[in-house]
């Protein structure tokens, strides 16, 4: 860690980094999950289908920026590696045999939800730890991938 002018105390932004760096990992994931979907629907709606998947990896591509940027800000090192990614996220494995947009709205929407629920343990974590600047990024995340989960959930309705 770099010796900064910031103000908060150091094991304050030791604990801010562990926490930014886990829904790090978690939202690299689910960058690579959201362009694995646009890249490979197939069937009805597909143009559709695959216009929503390519803006939705664009709105969690912003979410991994944030993060990996507050990492940095409080003097971590952000480490978005292939092998730090596997080893750490607590997304669900995306399904290669998806191609159907169905599947992959069922896939998708189910990392977004665990995504959402681990920004929201976050929040709470951040602000135990003394960081709400950081607890305040957590719930900007957590909000916006509500948000995200709304548009992906609306095209499952009536779906088993």
């Amino acid at each position: 860690m770099y010796t900064s002018r910031l103000d908060l105390p150091e094991h304050v932004r030791h604990a801010a980094i562990a926490l930014l760096q886990a829904m790090l990992a978690n939202a690299v994931d689910l960058v690579r999950q959201a362009k694995q979907a646009h890249w490979n629907v197939k069937g009805p709606n597909f143009f559709m289908l695959h216009q929503l998947f390519d803006a939705l990896h664009d709105t969690v591509e912003e979410f991994e920026d944030t993060i990996a940027e507050r990492i940095t800000a409080l003097g971590g090192t952000a480490d978005a590696r292939v092998q730090t990614v596997a080893a750490t996220t607590v997304l669900y494995d995306y399904p290669i045999a998806a191609s159907s947009g169905e599947a992959h709205l069922k896939a998708l929407a189910g990392s977004l939800g665990e995504f959402g629920k681990h920004a929201r343990a976050a929040i709470e974590a951040a602000a135990v730890a003394g960081d709400a600047d950081t607890a305040d990024l957590f719930t900007g995340l957590s909000r916006e991938c509500d948000k995200q989960l709304w548009f992906v959930e609306a095209h499952l309705v009536g779906s088993n």
